[in-house]
């Protein structure tokens, strides 16, 4: 089925009992045994199973082209289930602009856990394959970067990932781009991690997080078993949520990307914008690669304007239209100083703002800017 077919019919059954199109929502945690004390309809304990998360995760799947997907209670979930899952001594490999929650996780939640880890610029090909260690154990790929939005060759990490031993487990975050601009398991990649709360969800009122995996590996059982006996689990109104958000994913997703490639043309061309980070820029140094594994250039972007750090704040702080928050991938269009919310040991520049640019007209985008721009 082309994308946009299956983001409305994947996972979706007419409920038997009723005969609705829209899918009920099943609340109740605990499920009916038979006289021989099985479980004839599938499901036991609404923490193991639930027919909203299946059908979310068998949609997920779908979209992805994977095997299986698990759904978890959040993004950062997902990544604690993966790092849960290693062993101490473990070695990682991230860009070294990765998500700060990724940090967070491997740095604070697990800083006992003797793992290590090398930050290292994924767009560097050769740099990269100087980080692989006998010991490596997972590969975290982050295409578009947040927020820098470099770009990552995701085949030729998948390859030398490959070659370099059959215990290394890639996992792509896949939130930025989604399953409609970009699939990494097409390219090689072992696993794709998505906050569901971002672009999946598209309406900035539900949380949620996702692993989906394109074919059997010990990290995805012992995701499993986190989500299982853990108790990470999104509950079955979240899964409601998400699995009606992805109804129009694919549409939004093309107007996400049409308005942010209008807003970046114009910030590259203020005299008041150093940079602009947006990968559908041919000036962007990740362009081509763009290009060749995405269908589309997605609705984040990040520019630096000149000035310093009081200067960008000043901007954010006129916007009208872009609202200050955190967060992306929902209707309304917001505006961030990263480094602020990441903290002193933030490796962003204090002069970058990153934009999740949503579905308003992008005229009326670009003339917020242009007030905010000019002071």
């Amino acid at each position: 089925m082309k994308i946009e077919t299956c983001a409305v019919h994947a996972g979706r059954r007419i409920d038997p009992a009723t005969g609705a199109v829209t899918p009920p929502i099943h609340l109740s945690t605990t499920f009916e045994r038979s006289p021989e004390g099985d479980y004839p309809r599938g499901f036991s304990y609404s923490r193991e199973d639930n027919p909203n998360r299946r059908a979310l995760e068998e949609c997920l799947a779908a979209l992805e082209g994977g095997k299986q997907a698990l759904c978890f209670s959040s993004g950062l979930a997902v990544v604690t289930a993966i790092v849960q899952g290693l062993e101490p001594g473990d070695h990682i490999i991230a860009p070294d602009d990765v998500y700060w929650g990724l940090r967070k996780v491997i740095g604070d939640v697990f800083g006992k856990w003797g793992l290590a880890t090398s930050y290292v610029d994924m767009t560097d090909i050769d740099a990269f394959h100087a980080a692989l260690r006998p010991n490596t154990r997972v590969v975290w790929v982050e295409t578009p970067s947040n927020p820098l939005m470099k770009v990552t060759d995701l085949t030729a990490i998948a390859a030398l990932s490959r070659g370099a031993g059959p215990n290394i487990v890639t996992i792509c975050d896949g939130t930025f781009a989604t399953p409609v601009l970009q699939r990494p398991l097409d390219c090689g990649i072992d696993m794709v991690a998505h906050s569901t709360t971002k672009y999946l969800g598209g309406h900035s009122d539900v949380i949620g997080g996702a692993l989906i995996t394109r074919h059997e590996n010990y990290l995805f059982e012992r995701a499993r078993k986190s989500q299982k006996y853990g108790g990470s689990v999104p509950s079955p109104f979240d899964c409601w949520l998400i699995r009606r958000g992805i109804d129009t994913l694919p549409w939004r997703m093309r107007a996400h990307s049409e308005n942010a490639l209008r807003i970046a043309q114009y910030l590259a061309g203020h005299a008041a914008v150093e940079t602009v980070h947006y990968p559908g820029l041919a000036t962007h140094p990740g362009h081509k690669v763009a290009a060749r594994q995405m269908s589309g250039f997605g609705g984040m972007l990040s520019f630096e304007v000149r000035g310093g750090r009081e200067t960008a704040m000043g901007v954010a702080a006129r916007c009208k239209l872009f609202l200050r928050a955190t967060s992306l991938g929902g209707a309304h269009s917001l505006i961030e100083h990263r480094a602020s919310i990441e903290g002193p040991d933030t490796k962003t520049p204090q002069t970058l703002l990153r934009c999740s640019i949503g579905l308003e007209h992008p005229d009326d985008l670009i003339a917020d800017l242009e007030q905010a721009l000019a002071g």
